[in-house]
């Protein structure tokens, strides 16, 4: 049971110059830019971020990933046009990327809204122009993160089901429904496997 309050760390402070990417700071079409993921990858931090557009009534109009870049983590740069945008017959949208370098590579984890469910996915790129899916889930699942290096040999995710329909009862809704932590492996990040949980919501809410 954690009752204890909240408090900042001592060792990770918010930076004065924050926030460091704002929609107005794109050259394109953008209402709000936000839960970004950032690497550093070939001698540059590279930042993917989703960006959200929206009509003058508020209402939601699309979704992309765009690409930033900086030599310093502070100052970014915004490249001219959104990298990588999905909208076909099944797939309606990308967003929320998390990245990771691994074996010189870098890997994007993302979530991606279906007509058939959300779907999490992992999908490499050398350049940030092309992005090759290497592995979509089934329904429902989200929020995964890699670890930096292989453990024993495989690839190990963290992840967050989203299970709206079997433990709304537990929280009353979509976005109050607590949401536990598991954990999988894979050999190749295209098949995976091993799951199993890592940390329930009531060892950290209850």
């Amino acid at each position: 049971q954690n009752t204890g309050e909240l408090k900042s760390s001592s060792v990770i402070k918010r930076h004065p110059a924050n926030p460091i990417l704002t929609a107005s700071d794109l050259p394109y079409e953008s209402s709000l830019v936000f839960n970004a993921g950032v690497a550093k990858y070939q001698g540059k931090y590279v930042m993917l971020f989703r960006n959200d557009v929206f009509d003058e009534q508020r209402k939601f109009k699309y979704t992309n990933l765009g690409l930033a870049t900086s030599d310093d983590g502070i100052k970014w740069k915004a490249e001219p046009r959104p990298c990588w945008q999905v909208h076909d017959d099944e797939n309606l949208r990308v967003y929320d990327p998390r990245l990771t370098v691994i074996d010189g590579r870098c890997c994007v984890c993302f979530a991606m809204d279906t007509r058939h469910g959300l779907r999490g996915g992992i999908a490499v790129t050398d350049d940030f122009s092309r992005f090759d899916i290497l592995s979509l889930s089934v329904p429902d699942n989200r929020n995964m993160v890699l670890f930096p290096e292989r453990i024993g040999g495989k690839y190990v995710r963290l992840e967050r089901p989203f299970p709206v329909y079997s433990r709304a009862s537990l929280g009353g809704g979509p976005f109050n429904t607590p949401f536990d932590t598991w954990i999988s492996d894979s050999p190749d990040l295209v098949y995976w496997g091993n799951s199993h949980l890592l940390l329930a919501v009531e060892q950290v809410w209850y």
